[in-house]
């Protein structure tokens, strides 16, 4: 068998066509347009096979907060793995680097987080925080507290457990719902606003959430769970009256609140966490991507005190793990990986240099006739892309097309960003500086007029 590492662009697209099934792709419409091949990356430059450069808006996935090339990690992970490659955490058995991880953790996380469940991804996080709520309110008899309520365009992964706490429906119309998860309206005010101010509507949004629990039955009910900010649903960034209400609810209500950090974790929002920047107290809080800035898959399930002690009390064994759980190379990259950000400031460069630079810019996309939003906290953000502003109750029709269209002309341009429904969305790497976001901001304002120009063309906007 020839694995001849130097294959042309055409030969691993075939190759790839013929064999690999992507993820969240239309297999039939990928074969015919073939897969782009991504073969390098340095900072926050991405080259593909035929040399053509990217600047990475999304950090690989929502995940590489250091940047791409960082051979820091990649020395740690080969140290590691020259003297334990691997071993399990199963049967009274552990390893210096997930010991060392888990305590880092305990220290970096908010209060009360001191102990971790260790996973390979954010969707077994979540699968992980599914059995874990349950679990925890059977040993304190109230095995009726069942039901857990997220909401509506959230994402906790692609599990079958992980996508129904999600709130997208195309995934649900494939698989199937899991009985016991309800979902409710996200503080999302730019389509469900109306005629509310953002404060008014952030209240209302989050008493959607009391609304629901009187339905069900508060003894039916077990957990909140929720991202500080909705990332995959659009980078929903709720309003500033959301989350105290939220915590109000879940304390007077005795039902666990769950922040899912598996995107704004690890300095997204300009902090550490999200739970930082809302003053968010989690009883359970998701974490992977930025844990290991995406070198080696990880995540794990920080558990609060309030669990933990129940569950390791009075529990006996958790019926619950994974082969890889703590495996040892991807413990290591993500030590070194949070030693980098610590050492080189990583989250405060964020907050005080980068962030507040690109918001500047960032914001004056709003005023470009075809953006009805700039919405942006720490460094992610999305644009509204609308055909007749300011008016937000007016959307283009065949929803998701025109963001497909700023997409594609994105990546022409060089600059990867996202498009969720007629949104662009981004996520860059933490570590960019103030030149390199000057560099990005004519990307996308070059990719908003292509866009502009193509909807003239086509009629689609006056």
């Amino acid at each position: 068998m020839n694995h001849a590492p130097n294959l042309s662009t055409a030969d691993i697209q075939r190759v790839d066509a013929a064999h690999h099934l992507h993820p969240f792709t239309d297999y039939k419409a990928l074969n015919a347009e073939k897969s782009r091949v991504i073969s390098r990356g340095d900072g926050i430059w991405l080259w593909d096979s035929d040399g053509n450069r990217y600047l990475d808006g999304m950090a690989g996935l929502w995940c590489t907060q250091i940047g791409h090339g960082r051979r820091e990690i990649a020395d740690a992970v080969h140290r590691q793995m020259t003297e334990l490659e691997y071993y399990n955490t199963f049967f009274k058995t552990t390893h210096p680097a997930a010991a060392k991880l888990s305590e880092v953790l305990a220290d970096l996380t908010p209060e009360g987080l001191d102990h971790v469940f260790f996973t390979n991804s954010g969707s077994e996080a979540n699968d992980t925080v599914f059995r874990m709520v349950r679990y925890y309110w059977q040993l304190l008899g109230k095995p009726s507290k069942q039901v857990i309520i997220g909401r509506n365009y959230g994402y906790h992964g692609s599990t079958v457990a992980a996508s129904a706490l999600g709130g997208m429906a195309g995934m649900h119309a494939q698989a199937g719902m899991i009985p016991g998860v309800h979902h409710i309206t996200p503080p999302y005010w730019f389509d469900f606003g109306g005629d509310m101010s953002p404060d008014e509507f952030g209240v209302w949004a989050a008493r959607e959430l009391e609304r629901a629990i009187d339905e069900l039955g508060e003894d039916n009910v077990a957990a909140f769970i929720a991202e500080p900010i909705q990332g995959a649903g659009g980078v929903l960034i709720p309003p500033e009256t959301y989350w105290p209400e939220i915590r109000r609810i879940c304390s007077e209500r005795d039902i666990l609140l769950v922040v899912d950090e598996v995107i704004c974790g690890f300095g997204r929002t300009g902090t550490w966490f999200g739970s930082d920047t809302y003053d968010l107290k989690p009883d359970l809080m998701p974490i992977a991507k930025g844990l290991s800035s995406g070198y080696l898959p990880i995540g794990g399930v920080m558990v609060g005190n309030r669990v933990a002690d129940v569950v390791i009390e009075k529990g006996g064994e958790f019926y619950h793990g994974f082969t890889y759980s703590g495996h040892p190379a991807a413990c290591a990259a993500a030590l070194e990986n949070l030693r980098i950000m610590r050492d080189e400031k990583v989250v405060e460069h964020c907050a005080n240099e980068a962030a507040p630079h690109l918001q500047k810019k960032w914001g004056e996309f709003g005023e470009h006739p075809l953006v009805g939003e700039a919405r942006m906290k720490g460094l992610v953000g999305a644009l509204e892309l609308v055909p007749n502003k300011p008016n937000r109750a007016e959307r283009f029709d065949n929803v998701g097309q025109v963001g497909t269209i700023a997409r594609d002309f994105s990546f022409g341009n060089g600059l990867i960003m996202r498009g969720v429904r007629d949104s662009l969305i981004i996520s860059p790497p933490l570590v960019m500086t103030r030149d390199e976001i000057d560099q990005m901001a004519v990307l996308i304002g070059k990719t908003l007029d292509d866009t502009y120009a193509e909807l003239k063309k086509q009629g689609r906007i006056g």
